[in-house]
């Protein structure tokens, strides 16, 4: 698969190596689609021990990780892809240094163009906030109508920000492929609980849609 479908959680940025696993495999044992590692804090060499911690996980559920920003790091473990954003170089030239087996996935907040030159480069797109978002409190606000444009581009596209049971369906009636959310399982009393809820109703919606 060349693009996260369904639910697409995000870690926390919690260096803790005696937490974050232990909420990565409850997440995990509620089912979500794909993974990324979203880990800032802490010394290289921590974020490293935990981001491998997190991908032998992955792998024993049969769930592709992908690395935020961190090129290297996401090499270094041999992560399914990368994920980023403006100010983490030419997507170009990660695509090229990732190669073309690994999965790129690009950050282009509330921008058709941008996503529109991410064609034959990226794998999938990234819109966002879709709603007010707790993590990024003063992000870009993204329209709903940015998903049918990418989907008639023929690019995959995940919504991020503000995302909960409330709204996660809406993304995808308006066309995204998945929803990505940090706070709605790893902030939830029962990660696993909340991965399940949140995985039914963005299935169902994929369903409703017809893929």
């Amino acid at each position: 698969m060349r693009a996260p479908r369904g639910l697409y959680a995000i870690t926390p940025d919690e260096p803790d190596p005696d937490r974050l696993p232990g909420l990565v495999a409850r997440a995990l044992d509620g089912g979500v689609d794909w993974l990324q590692f979203r880990v800032k804090g802490g010394p290289p060499s921590l974020r490293e021990d935990l981001a491998r911690a997190v991908k032998a996980l992955c792998d024993a559920a049969g769930v592709p990780l992908v690395v935020n920003d961190d090129v290297a790091l996401a090499l270094a473990i041999d992560a399914a892809g990368v994920h980023v954003g403006r100010d983490d170089g030419d997507p170009a030239a990660i695509r090229a240094r990732i190669g073309p087996a690994r999965v790129l996935g690009v950050s282009c907040y509330d921008d058709a163009s941008r996503a529109r030159s991410m064609l034959g480069i990226a794998d999938h797109v990234g819109f966002g906030s879709v709603f007010a978002s707790s993590t990024k409190p003063h992000a870009v606000r993204a329209p709903l109508s940015l998903f049918g444009e990418a989907r008639a581009m023929g690019l995959p596209a995940v919504a991020i920000g503000g995302i909960d049971r409330d709204n996660a369906r809406l993304p995808i009636e308006a066309g995204a492929d998945a929803v990505a959310v940090i706070s709605a399982v790893f902030s939830a009393p029962d990660p696993a609980r909340a991965a399940r809820a949140l995985r039914a109703i963005v299935h169902e919606a994929l369903a409703a849609r017809g893929g």
